[in-house]
């Protein structure tokens, strides 16, 4: 058996030093198998309290230490604060470890450091700057989501996942004596823990979001309708049992792969995958679509609870240019909408500017469509266009949709 803290320090170091997403990371470094809930446990737990545990080392190290020995410390001191392991097996581990990776000049230092390690010391500074400490979050987001929500932006940015989400083609009774929670769609559950197994391959069910699933609920039936941002290809696989022609595209070849994979393995035939830049005009679908789907690029952050590592690579810039991605998107889009038809503008994102703001700048210059007024049977706010969805009631999702309908142009 290897030591406890490697399989969590190559993927962390993955994450933290090569920029690679946590999903992509744990699927693919290898992991021993014994420990790999352990394993999975760890990774994420370091990267939901990174500000923290970085707090923790500004308290405690004379000064910053290389990226390498910061991410042993997160480990260590996740295994110290939250699993609550003793002292002395962590600081023993984190020593062990140090030394085998070829680090024994800073074994001395990591053992000092957990040694004198005092939780009691470490101060979380109050208000904004404290809550995106302990959550996480970007600082500039923060700020936009407490201007808007004021107190309850510290629910809305603490608020955890609330479980694996696994939607049921059929069977689902059989996994229904597992500790779970309903949803309010159809077949659609979270549960506690859901290891894959041989009926996943057979397309007896699927992981798919509760915000994408409400997404999809928001739609309306139709004959001919576009996906145009795609991939995975779940929404398209659920909206094709109420529309009866689908096209799913995505911007890279291979996500385009992936909607097809999906569709295979789902059963579904009448979903056509394509690669097309849905900002750039295609003339041949010119009002060619009853309805339109545009789950833009988004700034995400309204699945951190699933996606810890999200944070670490956000930033305002990033933020302002997925805007004018977004913007470019929906009007482009627009354009492939018949008379009467209907085009969906979606996000998951908690941040208004990405959401109505979004929906207001292109109604502003298109005067032919109008926002229309949807529901959902998941708690939600209902906002100037659409419904904004929030992780403190919304199962930890954070997501946004809105409905809109085009009234001129040709039929």
């Amino acid at each position: 058996m290897t030591n406890p803290f490697y399989d969590p320090y190559v993927i962390l170091n993955r994450i933290y030093g090569e920029g690679a997403h946590l999903k992509i990371a744990l699927a693919e470094t290898p992991i021993e198998e014994f420990q790999r809930a352990r394993t999975v446990k760890t990774v994420y737990g370091v990267l939901e309290n990174d500000g923290y545990f970085s707090q923790c080392i500004r308290t405690f190290a004379p000064r910053n230490p290389k990226q390498s020995v910061r991410i042993l410390l997160k480990i260590s001191l996740y295994w110290l604060t939250v699993l609550k392991k003793s002292r002395y097996m962590v600081t023993d581990t984190a020593v062990d470890l140090c030394k085998k990776l070829g680090k024994g000049g800073m074994a001395g230092f990591v053992n000092a450091f957990l040694r004198a390690f005092d939780e009691s010391k470490v101060i979380v500074p109050e208000g904004i700057e404290g809550l995106c400490m302990k959550s996480n979050f970007p600082r500039f987001a923060a700020e936009k989501l407490f201007a808007v929500y004021g107190k309850r932006t510290e629910k809305i940015l603490l608020a955890k996942s609330g479980g694996i989400s696994v939607r049921f083609e059929r069977g689902e009774e059989e996994y229904l004596s597992r500790p779970h929670t309903e949803t309010p769609f159809p077949h659609l559950y979270l549960f506690e823990k859901f290891a894959r197994d041989g009926k996943f391959d057979e397309g007896a069910y699927t992981f798919q979001s509760v915000g994408s699933v409400a997404i999809c609920a928001a739609v309306e039936p139709c004959e001919r309708l576009l996906d145009a941002c795609a991939a995975p290809g779940g929404k398209s696989v659920l909206l094709s049992k109420k529309c009866k022609e689908i096209t799913a595209c995505e911007l890279h070849p291979h996500r385009v792969s992936l909607i097809e994979s999906y569709c295979r393995r789902m059963g579904v035939r009448n979903v056509t995958a394509m690669q097309a830049d849905s900002s750039v005009f295609r003339p041949e679908w010119a009002f060619a679509f009853d309805g339109v789907l545009c789950d833009a690029p988004c700034s995400g952050l309204g699945t951190v609870a699933e996606n810890p590592d999200l944070p670490l690579r956000k930033t305002e810039a990033d933020f302002a240019e997925l805007l004018k991605i977004q913007r470019a998107i929906l009007n482009n889009c627009a354009r492939y909408v018949k008379a009467g038809g209907a085009l969906y503008y979606s996000t998951c994102s908690i941040l208004g500017e990405e959401n109505d703001g979004t929906v207001r700048a292109f109604l502003q210059a298109n005067p032919e469509f109008a926002a229309e007024q949807i529901a959902s049977p998941l708690s939600h706010e209902n906002t100037e266009f659409g419904l904004q969805f929030l992780p403190d009631t919304a199962f930890g999702a954070g997501f946004y949709v809105c409905k809109i309908r085009r009234f001129g142009g040709v039929k």
